[in-house]
This record gives structure tokens, C-alpha cells and sequence, in this order.
């Protein structure tokens, strides 16, 4: 499925006509390749909302020497300017009166420079413009999300169906495995370190995988994603190696309800407040909200983290088409903790579950 990517640099000039904004200077590399495809690692977009989708003119994408041939074979149908600084290039060719900038990527330096350079300019600053946009993923985004989530899924299918989750290996072991199976399985990447926590471990949030051993017993902890097309996937499933406590069992089935409460919240026009809500009632409910320590989920695209972001100071409404992760955990300090997250699409219909392993209590 093409991309189109004319039809994102038009919405994008629609928000700029309802700020009365003539032009931004785009110097984020994910809005960049979100708006032109380009993937190299120096580049910096003008676009003029003056310009048509059929017409371009004044829209023109900076990038250095090294990326002549990939910027010509990745963005055909822009201007391309080649110059080492591209900001400050294209900054010195702007005859715009007032230039917008992405204010949450600039440095304090670049506009200080970039001001002495170009006094005729008036700088406005934005933020989070071009993410708005990101937020809605068209059906090639989710096309490229969906096989991410796919690569995970069967990467975790194939370490659990070969015994690579038992007693006796290391936390370090299992995530190594873990993330070479998602390369095998069409994975460009992964998402991020992948977190596996045994035992005690279990209990931290974002435990960092070492070479503690797994032992009968433990909850196993497994936080990871992979990354396909610039699109990353988030998935968390808990297991119990050999035997489960009445303990543990109940932990997992409060948990799981509470996750499938978001989940069922998701929707569009939703409050994201009110999604964290729904969820965190179940386990305020039962009496172990002060063990739910961090928010129901996030945005997930480009970035392993964008909006929306879903917890209790979660602000704005959801919108279909939006992906998001929903994430509740329970964490008992020196003991143990379960936590269940899965990728969905929000839709009219009801959400599309992208991550689609098996979320009963599974003990290994």
C-alpha cells in the first residue's frame, strides 16, 4: 500500500491555516520521514501553507551530501536542497515573514542562532504539530504496526514452544532470545531493551534484565516489541514457571480484569482520563491502587512513546484511528508483580487488538 504522503503535508497546512501560520521549519527526523519519507539522520522540511497538494513550490526538504541519491529515491517529489546545516540553510533561503519551528525539538542555541542570522524573520514557536497528526495512523501505518505485533507474537510463541522460558536460564538468556526470534521473524528492529524480570524482580516496573536465574515459582515478567517499517509494537505478558500460589492467581485474574476494562473503554471521543479510570477502579476496588504505579498506557507509532498519553492526568479525548497500548500492573515490592499490556487501534466499532497472544494465566 503506498504511502500518500502530499495527502499528510496538506493536513498539515491545514493547521497551519487555522493558526494563520505561513510556514513551518520541520527539524524533528520522525515528522520529517512522517511527512516525506525520507529516513536519513540530517535533514530539515519547509512547508509553506500557501502550497496545494498538486503544487508544491515553496515546500523543499534540506539534507547533507552523504544522502543526495537516498533523498532523490525516497522524496521524488519535493525540491531538494543539499547543504551540511539544513536548518540554517533553509532559513537563509526563507523569504516567509513568519516561520513557525517545532519549539519542543529546537535547542535554545539553534533559535538564538537562527534568529541573529535571519532578523527579518519572526520565529513562532509550536509544539507537537505534526504529532497531532501522527496520532490518527492511516491503514499503512497500521499495516506496518500489525506486522510488527505479528513479528512479536511469534517470536513469543516460538521461545515458549521450544523451552526457552524455564528454571535455571538468566533474565539476560530469555531477552537475548527473545529479540533474535523477532529479528528471524521479520522484525527490522526492536522496539526497545526488552525487559525481562524473574521473581522479585517481577515487581519492578522497568527492571532492566540481569543475570538473576530464573527459579519454579517465579513470576516471569516479559515487556518487548518489535519494529517493522519504522513502527514499533509493545506487547506485556506474565508467566509462572512450573507452579502457581493462590497468591500469584489471584494477582494475575485482578490485573486481567482490570486490562480488559480498558481495553472495553476504548473508543472514540473517550476522555483518556476515563480510560485510566475504568481500569484502575477494578484494582482501586480490590484494594491495591496504591500498587498500580504508573499510567493505563500511551500512543505508540513512530515512537515506542507518543500521544495520546492514557493515565490519570491524561488529557484530550481519544480519535479513531488512534494506537495505544493498555498496560495495568500490580507490583508487590519483594515478592512479585504481573503486568498485561497489548497494542489495539481504537475504532468506531470497537478496538482492534493488533497484539494477539493468549492473555489466560499461563504457567510454563
Amino acid at each position: 500500500m503506498p504511502v500518500d504522503f502530499r495527502t499528510r503535508r496538506e493536513s498539515l497546512r491545514r493547521l497551519l491555516a487555522e493558526r494563520e501560520l505561513d510556514a513551518i521549519l520541520v527539524t524533528d527526523l520522525l515528522n520529517i520521514r512522517y511527512l516525506t519519507g525520507f529516513t536519513g539522520s540530517n535533514a530539515a522540511l519547509v512547508v509553506s501553507a500557501s502550497d496545494s497538494a498538486s503544487d508544491e513550490r515553496a515546500t523543499v526538504i534540506c539534507t547533507d551530501g552523504r544522502y543526495v541519491t537516498q533523498v532523490a529515491e525516497q522524496v521524488p517529489d519535493l525540491r531538494a536542497e543539499i547543504a551540511r546545516s539544513s536548518a540554517a540553510h533553509l532559513i537563509e533561503k526563507s523569504t516567509m515573514p513568519v516561520l513557525a519551528f517545532e519549539s519542543h525539538v529546537a535547542t535554545f542555541a539553534e533559535h538564538r542562532a537562527w534568529t541573529e542570522a535571519a532578523p527579518k524573520i519572526r520565529f513562532e514557536p509550536v509544539s507537537g504539530l505534526v504529532e497531532q497528526l501522527r496520532m490518527v495512523k492511516d491503514e499503512h501505518e497500521v499495516e506496518l504496526l500489525r506486522a510488527a505485533c505479528t513479528s512479536a507474537d511469534v517470536a513469543l510463541a516460538q521461545l515458549i514452544a521450544r523451552g526457552g522460558l524455564r528454571p535455571g536460564r538468566t533474565e539476560r538468556e530469555v531477552g537475548r532470545e527473545l529479540e533474535n526470534l523477532m529479528l528471524d521473524n521479520g522484525a527490522d528492529g526492536i522496539s526497545f531493551e526488552t525487559i525481562v524480570a524473574a521473581g522479585v524482580n517481577s515487581a519492578i516496573p522497568h527492571h532492566r534484565p540481569t543475570d538473576a536465574i530464573l527459579a519454579s515459582g517465579d513470576f516471569v515478567k516479559l515487556d518487548f516489541g518489535a519494529q517493522v517499517g519504522g513502527y514499533h509494537s509493545d506487547m506485556t505478558r506474565t508467566y509462572v514457571l512450573e507452579s502457581v500460589s493462590d497468591w500469584q492467581r489471584e494477582i494475575y485474574e485482578l490485573v486481567a480484569r482490570s486490562q480488559a476494562a480498558g481495553c472495553d473503554a476504548l473508543a472514540p471521543g473517550v476522555e483518556c482520563a476515563a480510560v485510566d479510570a475504568a481500569a484502575r477502579s477494578v484494582i482501586d476496588d480490590a484494594g491495591y491502587g496504591e500498587l498500580f504505579l504508573h499510567g493505563l498506557g500511551h500512543g505508540v507509532g513512530l515512537e515506542i512513546h507518543e500521544a495520546p498519553g492514557i493515565g490519570k492526568l491524561g488529557t484530550g479525548t481519544l480519535l479513531s484511528g488512534a494506537a495505544v497500548t493498555v498496560e495495568p500492573g500490580v507490583y508487590f515490592s519483594g515478592r512479585g508483580g504481573v503486568r498485561i499490556e497489548d497494542t489495539l487501534v481504537v475504532r468506531e466499532q470497537g478496538p482492534e487488538l493488533l497484539t494477539l497472544t493468549a492473555k489466560d494465566l499461563t504457567v510454563v
